[in-house]
């Protein structure tokens, strides 16, 4: 039997029904906190609980095109902002009664980008919005969300002691001061200034200098801080290890 004839005579019908769907971890930083973008379903399975934005793959799309359509959903954007957010496949979740519905497996997408706009809830929504992550635990989730979402957030703290994707979450110029703020916002934990930027510095390629600096200084009136840019850097060698796992590996 060639492949031709192979085709013709397969039935998809004898196998059991698997369906797709795409989640998004979107992640940014409101007012010097880690926020997460949450959905409150209008709709069973799950009607009144918590969820991340996702939904069914469409015949069409690819699963990375899936996800933007879902986060462009609740986030209006579009067109060249929405491409230049950071989004990366952060993993599968497949566990037979993880969805009443029927079997369906879900890949996990995780979104990284500065100032992203107030949510706006989809058709199938009631609510949507940016909470806390620190507030995550008083709020009912939906599915096996409050375990991919706890795989979100742990790969974006280890992305960033490995990898410069920090500077995503800062405007085109930065300061060393801002970017040490995206470490200790994610992290959860002060991090020594002056040692902080000693190590930004001495990383080849993660920042580079943009020859300019602040207009004024700092809020008690120091000199201006110099500004810097995202470098060629893909990974961070020697890597910026979080304070536990720097005194781990002493």
């Amino acid at each position: 039997m060639n492949e031709q004839e192979f085709l013709a005579s397969y039935d998809p019908r004898a196998y059991p029904a698997v369906a797709v769907t795409v989640d998004v971890v979107a992640l940014t930083i409101r007012e010097g906190a880690l926020h997460l973008l949450l959905i409150r379903r209008g709709e069973p399975p799950f009607a009144g609980h918590w969820a991340l934005p996702g939904g069914f793959v469409r015949p069409d799309e690819d699963l990375i095109t899936g996800a933007r359509r879902e986060l462009a959903e609740e986030t209006g954007l579009g067109g060249e902002r929405l491409h230049r957010i950071h989004l990366e496949q952060l993993g599968s979740y497949g566990d037979p009664d993880r969805d009443p519905r029927m079997r369906i497996v879900s890949v996990a997408h995780l979104a990284f980008a500065p100032d992203l706009p107030d949510a706006a809830a989809g058709s199938d929504a009631d609510e949507a919005g940016w909470l806390p992550v620190t507030a995550l635990p008083g709020r009912q989730l939906a599915f096996d969300h409050a375990r991919v979402i706890d795989d979100g957030v742990e790969r974006a703290r280890s992305k960033l002691e490995y990898t410069p994707l920090a500077t995503r979450f800062l405007a085109p110029e930065f300061t060393i001061t801002e970017l040490r703020a995206v470490y200790e916002t994610v992290w959860g934990q002060p991090l020594h200034a002056g040692n902080f930027h000693r190590k930004v510095l001495s990383v080849p390629g993660f920042v580079e200098s943009t020859g300019a600096s602040t207009e004024r200084g700092g809020a008690r009136g120091g000199p201006r801080a110099k500004l810097y840019r995202a470098g060629d850097a893909r990974l961070l060698h020697p890597a910026l290890l979080r304070p536990a796992r720097e005194e781990a590996v002493r």
